[in-house]
């Protein structure tokens, strides 16, 4: 039987981001051999993540990204159950490396299928399922593509905004920031009155007149 040493608990810990016991137990089952640990730890993923399947993920951190020349923007919220995992360092720092992927690929599946330090996105979202023992998926997926593209993401990352504009001209980043930041705090439903439907501009008027 092979001798498992702190060294070793410390090393599968930092791969894979599991719980000190955790990895010590996954390291005595595979005899020692990291890669059997690292299987064994996903398979526990896999366990809890089929026994959570049917909780409610509506905490978590809503990150947005942006390219090198602001052409190209990304947001992804990564869900979880309790707003203490979504204030996790480590919780939020997963949501901004997945949303720095997320500029690759143009819908939700794409990234789920996309290679996260050699395992899928999906698939580390299933392992962190079994690290962190909730319920870890992501929800909404955002892609926006303009001439300059800035974003804002407000304190708590709660909420995230890309704003792109039709030309990039000077002063453009303060501007596309200054409008995201105003987006994430009142929420408008168009960019101008052409954009409203009839149907709300009515009930706008007949709330006015009440």
């Amino acid at each position: 039987m092979s001798t498992i040493t702190a060294s070793d608990v410390n090393k599968l810990r930092t791969m894979t981001g599991a719980g000190m016991m955790d990895c010590k137990k996954a390291l005595v089952e595979a005899e020692g051999d990291f890669d059997k640990a690292i299987e064994i730890l996903r398979k526990k993923g896999q366990k809890v993540a089929a026994n959570r399947s049917d909780r409610e993920s509506t905490e978590g951190a809503v990150i947005a990204a942006v390219n090198g020349d602001h052409t190209s923007g990304a947001i992804i919220s990564l869900n979880c159950e309790t707003d203490f995992v979504g204030k996790n360092e480590g919780f939020v720092k997963l949501a901004q490396e997945l949303a720095a992927l997320a500029l690759n690929f143009e819908t939700k599946e794409d990234l789920l299928a996309a290679d996260f330090h050699g395992i899928t996105v999906g698939e580390k979202l299933i392992e962190q399922t079994g690290v962190i023992g909730e319920k870890i998926e992501i929800g909404s997926f955002e892609r926006l593509h303009g001439a300059f593209v800035n974003s804002y993401i407000h304190a708590g990352n709660k909420i995230a905004t890309l704003v792109a504009l039709s030309a990039n001209v000077a002063g453009a980043d303060e501007a596309a920031r200054n409008v995201a930041m105003q987006a994430a705090a009142m929420n408008p439903i168009a960019l101008n009155e052409d954009g409203v439907d009839a149907d709300t501009i009515a009930k706008e008027i007949e709330i006015a007149k009440d």
